[in-house]
């Protein structure tokens, strides 16, 4: 993990396309702007983790013998 020092307005840089920019510092929290190209998805962590969970999900019930079963009816 790199761990950086940064004050308000201040700015990395990850590759060539994503700008990470401090812009506000409080108390116990610290306000990030990101800017990055439109095909590179930004999320906070945990909606990160809950699209994760979702997505494996899905795909489980994709899965040839899971998901629901049909009724015989």
């Amino acid at each position: 993990m790199l761990v950086v020092t940064r004050r308000r307005n201040e700015a990395i840089m990850i590759g060539d396309g994503i700008e990470v920019r401090v812009l506000r510092l409080g108390k116990d929290d610290v306000r990030l702007g990101i800017v990055a190209p439109p095909d590179v998805p930004v999320h906070r962590h945990e909606v990160y983790e809950e699209i994760r969970r979702e997505n494996q999900a899905a795909s489980t019930l994709l899965q040839p013998g899971r998901g629901r079963e049909r009724s015989g009816s």
